[in-house]
């Protein structure tokens, strides 16, 4: 735990050096919710005002933003030999890249407070109780940390980190064919079937009833056992390729 904290350290002082890539992955999830809102906002019915509707997705889309980094963080350090000092200083994988996804899971929270205050500005009115706001964190975080861990074991599949950053792409395409901007019955009839049982969709759902205090039946179960999914194969992949990248 004493290394996993040292690496997550580490991993947000590298932040700091790439200043670019982390105003990047907080400011561009922001103008996307004001393109949404004030130019195509007018012309979706979703049954309530725009802003509403569309926040859990902006925050989705967000988290999925922060986690390219992490990928392109574990191929910078595979690529560039720290890996073999770290291991000269007995430091496991395990902690090397539990600090990548520490560092992801910081980025991603300061990157939703942003979003969040944003949206405040521009009219988001939430009802929700202490829990609600609660249990919606609490499913945030789960799909952060899921998403983290996968975007490690991508960063160790790839090779290079231009390759990392680009194949996190797939990540950040999934809130756009999801309830995340328009209702998924305005879509056509082929996609429903994605739509409705992919990743993002239980997740978003769950998030807009507990924001709006709306009843949200065994959704958040379900979102809850994708993150739980996801994350066990990030943790998995990510341990076998480390291994056999530093053979």
């Amino acid at each position: 735990m004493s290394d996993a904290l040292t690496m997550t350290g580490r991993g947000l002082r590298l932040g700091r050096r790439n200043v670019d890539a982390v105003i990047t992955s907080m400011m561009l999830p922001i103008m996307l919710m004001l393109v949404f809102v004030y130019l195509f906002g007018g012309a979706i019915d979703t049954g309530t005002l725009y802003v509403t509707y569309v926040v859990p997705g902006v925050l989705i889309l967000c988290s999925g933003f922060g986690s390219a980094g992490t990928a392109v963080g574990v191929s910078e350090d595979m690529k560039g030999g720290i890996i073999d000092r770290f291991r000269s200083l007995d430091i496991g994988g395990t902690p090397i890249l539990a600090g990548h996804v520490g560092a992801s899971i910081a980025r991603n929270l300061v990157a939703t407070a942003l979003v969040l205050g944003a949206a405040f500005a521009i009219g988001f009115r939430p009802t929700a109780t202490p829990l609600g706001w609660l249990a919606a964190l609490g499913l945030l975080v789960a799909f952060i940390t899921a998403i983290s861990w996968l975007s490690a074991a991508l960063g160790l599949l790839t090779r290079t980190p231009e390759a990392a950053g680009g194949i996190t792409f797939l990540m950040m395409f999934l809130p756009y064919p999801s309830s995340a901007f328009v209702p998924i019955e305005t879509m056509p009839g082929w996609l429903h079937g994605f739509a409705e049982h992919q990743p993002v969709t239980p997740l978003i759902e769950s998030m807009r009833g507990l924001l709006l205090d709306q009843p949200v039946g065994n959704t958040p179960w379900i979102a809850l056992a994708w993150c739980a999914g996801i994350m066990a194969t990030g943790i998995a992949a990510s341990g076998t390729l480390f291994r056999l990248r530093t053979r």
